[in-house]
């Protein structure tokens, strides 16, 4: 839906071939993947798909209807089989009979699970009642914009009809649970030629008997909601009219780079937090109208939206033409203590008597006139998808004032389910966040041997990756490796020269802008050359230096400057070698330069400690697998300098540790896991030997 006329349409990307094919659970599986692969009909997690299906019962053999419905916290565009709860359909219909009234409906939730059907462990939503009592045997509930635009004016029942007729019915709004499972029971029954119902302030429900009739219902039901927008709001302005005008990509993404970890640092002393930013048209015309304060003050709607962003988001008070980037900041202290009062006003106004505990009182969603959206939380994929539900609920918006008067969510109501107890039950029973999650790491030669090997036991532990490295190739499969491992939220890649002082400092930009700050850097860049000291050029001398010494400066000092915005300490790790501590002849160049990167650490050790920021060094020796530098010539060199053929060294160095053990690049990464976080939080200017053993390398 958009404020422009001729706005696609749904396609019907239904496959008639195919799904006859499939069993009615998997039917249901392919309704609900391409219902879900489309956020114009529901965003992540949002929504959900059921089907009845007859089955045999396992205990007594006989047919028994079973209802199949999304389970809870799923996702119904990427969720499989497994995702679905099934359900005794006449132990649900029992339930109807025990039922207590409006005041007790929450308690209707445990006994969901005692209508289990063939100990499927997947756990039965809040929203199981509203699937179980709709009188068909195929039933979808999805948020589309164009819907919930319709759901959110004031005049919603009106135009509900005005639109769809006596086809689409209109309930008032009621927190999702067993009451309004009842009242979507009989406003079908009252109405057998609907085909469905819109609930205020929330979204759409449609039914049919097959699952190819209700999947083209609930299509052909948002279509004409889109079709009667684009005639409605052709020729009008969207949100008053644009005030303040957009500033130019690359601007914007600086000014986002600069204010994030700026955010970061005043919200996330409590809990880390990582950060999204999108300056999207649609984003962008909601923050430059003339509306955006009046709208932005009113709150969402859709409880789906609310829960992910809260109930209004924090508007930043920026002129984009005076270009004041330093007074945006100056304001940021004021500006976040203001919300965190008003959230704080707004729980005391609305707690009840048993209302769990306060939760962080800071904004989810920040909006920058001229520049877009940053959004705030615990990782990056809850940060984007926030943010992709703020985008909803500003098309709703858009929308609705265009054709009425929008209208957000009773603020008691509001409330009430974001502290719904049983919402609190269901974030205490989320797994604990990992060592390091809400973290963000730059690893330099993050796409070689050891750099790689330290990305996956970083992304292993929950943070955010940037692999920075020179070679685009290596680094491209090394992000669409980890993507595939992790989630293409969790890793990034850039292209960077760390000898390059405005490389380094758009690389440390870009990691910004991607994820709203920094907590660790691995320094691991490197090369590495050999030979006598009269045959070592000036070239290879500079170029050791550079890389080893001057590059490991560069991307310190850029971080140490994030650190210190952020206030929030940080961890460095240089990866050194054996050779800084132990002479070698023949590698002049190599063993100086790596012995500047160790002293450089310690110099930086004592710079970093009165603001938390912790320096450490591994050094590794004789890492050969995976390593791009001793697939070179130095592997050659080394070989040589040891009169060994090169498909001996690593029995060579195995032999020679006191412990006649290899290295590889993981056992790296385990050391710098350990420097990197919370394990070592007083542990600073230290060096951990990781080389099997070496009385030459001792550091006492």
């Amino acid at each position: 839906m958009s404020a422009t006329p001729g706005t696609k349409l749904l396609d019907n990307r239904w496959d008639e071939a195919k799904a006859a094919a499939m069993t009615e659970p998997e039917r249901l599986l392919y309704r609900s993947n391409l219902l879900g692969g489309d956020k114009r009909i529901t965003n992540y997690g949002g929504g959900n798909t059921s089907a009845k299906v007859e089955a045999r019962d396992p205990l007594t053999g006989e047919s028994v209807t079973v209802l199949w419905v999304k389970g809870s916290g799923g996702d119904v565009g990427t969720m499989k089989l497994d995702g679905f709860a099934t359900l005794y359909q006449d132990k649900l219909e029992a339930l109807r009979g025990i039922y207590r009234g409006l005041e007790h409906e929450d308690e209707m939730v445990g006994l969901l699970s005692h209508c289990t059907f063939d100990l499927n462990p997947r756990a039965a939503s809040i929203d199981t009642p509203l699937h179980a009592y709709v009188p068909y045997r195929h039933v979808d509930h999805m948020h589309p914009d164009a819907v919930i635009a319709i759901a959110a004016t004031k005049r919603s029942r009106e135009l509900t009809k005005e639109i769809y007729g006596d086809e689409i019915g209109w309930l008032p709004w009621r927190r999702p649970g067993f009451e309004l499972g009842l009242d979507l029971s009989k406003f079908a029954a009252e109405n057998p030629g609907a085909k469905g119902v819109v609930l205020e302030s929330h979204g759409l429900f449609t039914w049919g008997d097959t699952a190819k009739d209700c999947y083209e219902t609930t299509l052909r039901i948002i279509n004409k909601a889109i079709a009667w927008f684009d005639v409605q709001l052709a020729g009008k302005t969207a949100f008053g009219g644009e005030t303040v005008q957009a500033l130019e990509p690359a601007a914007r993404r600086d000014i986002a780079a600069k204010l994030m970890p700026e955010i970061r640092a005043r919200i996330g002393m409590d809990e880390r937090k990582i950060g999204h930013f999108d300056d999207s048209p649609a984003v962008l015309e909601f923050v430059g109208s003339a509306d955006l304060e009046p709208l932005a003050v009113l709150g969402t709607s859709c409880p789906d939206h609310f829960l992910r962003t809260k109930i209004r988001p924090l508007v930043l008070a920026f002129d984009p033409a005076s270009g004041d980037v330093d007074g945006l900041l100056a304001g940021l202290d004021g500006a976040i203590e203001t919300y965190r009062d008003g959230y704080r006003a707004y729980y005391e106004r609305c707690r009840r008597a048993n209302s769990p505990a306060m939760r962080d009182p800071n904004a989810v969603i920040y909006l920058v006139p001229g520049v877009g959206m940053l959004s705030f939380a615990k990782d990056k994929a809850t940060a984007r998808i926030a943010s992709e539900f703020y985008v909803n609920a500003i098309n709703v918006m858009r929308g609705a004032s265009g054709v009425d008067t929008y209208q957000g969510l009773d603020e008691q109501e509001a409330f009430d389910i974001e502290y719904w107890l049983l919402e609190e039950a269901k974030l205490q029973r989320m797994p604990k966040p990992k060592a390091l999650a809400g973290r963000v790491a730059f690893v330099t030669g993050g796409a070689g041997g050891i750099g790689r090997a330290t990305a996956g036991r970083l992304l292993q532990e929950g943070a955010c990756v940037v692999l920075a490295d020179i070679d685009q190739g290596a680094l491209d499969g090394a992000v669409t490796e980890f993507a595939q491992g992790f989630g293409a939220d969790q890793v990034r890649g850039v292209v960077v020269n760390v000898t390059d002082e405005s490389a380094v400092e758009r690389g440390f930009a870009e990691t910004v802008a991607e994820f709203g700050g920094l907590d660790i850097l691995v320094s691991n860049a490197g090369i590495a050359s050999a030979s006598p000291i009269e045959e070592t050029t000036l070239e290879v001398w500079n170029r050791n230096i550079d890389i080893l010494a001057t590059g490991y400066f560069l991307v310190s000092r850029e971080a140490f400057r994030l650190f210190r915005r952020q206030k929030l300490g940080g961890a460095v790790v240089f990866i050194a070698s054996k050779n800084g501590l132990a002479a070698s002849a023949g590698a002049a160049a190599y063993c100086t330069a790596k012995a500047a990167e160790i002293h450089l650490a310690r110099c930086l050790a004592l710079e970093g400690a009165e603001a938390g920021i912790r320096v450490n060094t591994v050094n590794p020796d004789a890492v050969l697998r995976g390593s791009k530098i001793w697939s070179g010539e130095w592997r050659e060199q080394r070989a040589a300098s040891s009169r060994l053929q090169t498909d001996q060294l690593e029995e060579h160095y195995r032999n020679r540790s006191m412990l006649k053990r290899s290295v590889f690049p993981e056992d790296i990464a385990e050391a710098v896991y350990f420097l990197a976080s919370d394990l070592s939080a007083k542990s600073t200017g230290n060096i951990i030997n990781v080389d099997a053993g070496n009385p030459i390398s001792f550091t006492r």
